[in-house]
């Protein structure tokens, strides 16, 4: 590829990104950021508990919470097991003579969960994903990878999608060949900026990550549809975000861009 082109390329692509972090957040993610609320934030212990009984789980929820999403639980599937706190209210006169109800914790209850592999019903909102076949690269990307002493490697037990541990780079086994793509080059970009030692926020980490996949798989003509902005959304990443890192995304996509051309 040559230089101007991939220029103008990594120009109407950070364009078109800023256009749509500046638009806000897209009804396929409002959709899923109202599902997710609905589901429950575990404590640590019953985290483990439920890694325990079903290491593949993935959204867990009781009976009732799937019923309101359109979902019952298959015939026959047994409950993940958790705990529980027994709460109870008490009533509390205050100063000024107005009573009020205050919640009390006396002891805890086993009761279950289930995840969503036992559950059948709606479909849940899912988060965008990329789309597109990038076979004619994956095998340069790679190479590129090796090139610079990162090794490559994949897992089936990975929670994330993808991992970045400074030279190493862990992708999660089952992806699509679009997802699989677009997380090397995320991961990628991860390795080129952020080991150096220097103090970023979360947020800008994973807006510069995002945003070099984003031009990236947008280059080679991969259908990103919303899934970057949402994606940099979910970390709190803004126009304002992108824009202060702008050289830097560009200089990443730039030297990636190159060694697929």
């Amino acid at each position: 590829m040559k230089n101007n082109k991939a220029k103008q390329l990594i120009e109407n692509a950070l364009t078109s990104l800023t256009e749509s972090l500046e638009n806000g957040q897209s009804d396929e993610l409002k959709k899923y950021l109202k599902t997710m609320s609905i589901f429950h934030h575990y404590s640590f212990r019953n985290v483990m508990l439920i890694a325990l009984q079903k290491p593949n789980a993935t959204h867990t929820s009781g009976f009732h919470t799937w019923k309101k999403l359109g979902r019952f639980v298959k015939k026959g599937e047994k409950g993940i097991t958790i705990i529980a706190p027994l709460v109870f209210k008490k009533e509390s006169v205050e100063n000024n003579d107005n009573s009020s109800n205050v919640s009390e914790i006396s002891g805890f209850k086993a009761v279950h969960v289930f995840d969503i592999s036992q559950t059948d019903g709606d479909e849940l909102p899912e988060f965008a994903r990329v789309q597109g076949d990038p076979t004619h690269y994956q095998e340069m990307l790679n190479n590129f990878i090796s090139a610079n002493s990162i090794t490559l490697e994949y897992s089936d037990s990975l929670h994330a999608v993808g991992c970045s541990s400074g030279g190493k780079i862990t992708i999660r086994s089952g992806l699509t060949p679009a997802e699989d793509f677009s997380v090397k080059v995320h991961e990628l970009a991860h390795e080129f900026l952020h080991h150096t030692g220097e103090k970023l926020s979360k947020t800008q980490k994973e807006t510069e990550a995002e945003a070099v996949a984003y031009v990236v798989c947008q280059s080679i003509g991969l259908d990103t549809n919303t899934a970057f902005s949402d994606y940099i959304q979910l970390y709190k990443g803004k126009k304002e975000t992108l824009i202060n890192s702008i050289q830097r995304i560009k200089d990443v996509s730039g030297k990636i861009l190159q060694a697929l051309s």
